[in-house]
């Protein structure tokens, strides 16, 4: 049997934003390649019947490299503004109102904004099998790499933000109530896989935090090193007085942020979703500002 001529194959990466309400299967446009020219044409009219526009590729491998360089991408810039985040910090600048200002400029730039990492299937794990592959020719993807171990990070340096304010109050580690908000990956989705809210919470009880708790209404349950811990039931102001850390570590739109703040001790903001709150925000700690 050979292909394009016995049976017809070829290649179409995946494209999908999870919670987008306006980018779906049927009119996002997909990029194919075949083996052949006849298994991209059969491929594509296949595609053709569910799917809007397709892009036709002269091969899988052009394919399947479009799909990293997509996912790397991100990946990339992310890091980027992750970096500059920690140096915000520092220096005491507000990086998402740079960025803000930034994208302001009509040509040549494309905002991307800090958080406590990268979650999901692909932009975390794409730019390691590219390096991975990349060895197999002798060749060392540096920049990539370095990007990847800097998204990997973030949690880690939440975990900083929250020992930071943990120090700053009459508490200790040992007894420290915290409260995480959002457990998915990403805004309003039940996908857990690689949610850096996780690893924040992995890392905080490995450091010896142990009174942590979490509301997601997305995910009534998670594994925590090996122990089921199931969210909060409501976010009530009781509930996150009875906590001396809240940490935004997904930004619902279900979360009332007013009764957030106004209910809390400190805040940690790692997703800037405070920025529309109005009263008192002195509370308000925001990964990227330093204030």
């Amino acid at each position: 049997m050979k292909a394009g001529r016995d049976y017809f194959l070829a290649f179409s990466p995946e494209r999908i934003d999870p919670g987008n309400k306006h980018w779906h299967t049927g009119n996002t446009p997909i990029v194919v390649g075949g083996v052949s020219e006849v298994c991209t044409m059969l491929a594509c009219a296949v595609n053709q019947v569910i799917i809007e526009k397709i892009i036709p590729a002269s091969s899988p491998d052009v394919a399947e490299m479009e799909k990293l360089l997509e996912n790397i991408f991100r990946s990339v810039n992310i890091a980027l503004v992750n970096e500059l985040a920690q140096l915000c910090d520092r220096i005491g600048v507000n990086i998402w109102e740079v960025v803000d200002a930034a994208a302001t400029k009509p040509f040549g730039f494309m905002p991307f904004y800090p958080g406590p990492g990268i979650g999901g299937h692909c932009i975390l794990i794409d730019p390691y099998y590219l390096s991975w592959m990349a060895r197999e020719f002798d060749f060392e993807t540096n920049f990539i790499t370095l990007a990847a171990e800097v998204n990997e990070s973030m949690p880690f340096y939440v975990r900083t933000m929250i020992v930071r304010e943990i120090a700053r109050q009459p508490i200790t580690m040992d007894n420290a109530k915290v409260l995480l908000l959002g457990m998915a990956f990403k805004r309003d989705v039940d996908d857990l896989r690689h949610s850096p809210a996780l690893k924040v919470a992995e890392v905080l009880i490995q450091d010896g935090i142990k009174n942590i708790s979490y509301y997601d209404s997305y995910i009534p349950s998670t594994n925590i090193l090996g122990t089921i811990v199931n969210s909060e039931k409501v976010l009530t102001p009781e509930l996150l007085q009875g906590h001396d850390i809240i940490v935004i570590t997904t930004d619902h739109s279900d979360f009332d942020y007013d009764m957030i703040v106004k209910n809390s001790r400190v805040v940690i903001d790692t997703r800037n979703a405070c920025k529309n709150v109005k009263g008192d925000k002195s509370n308000v700690v925001l990964l990227g500002d330093g204030k």
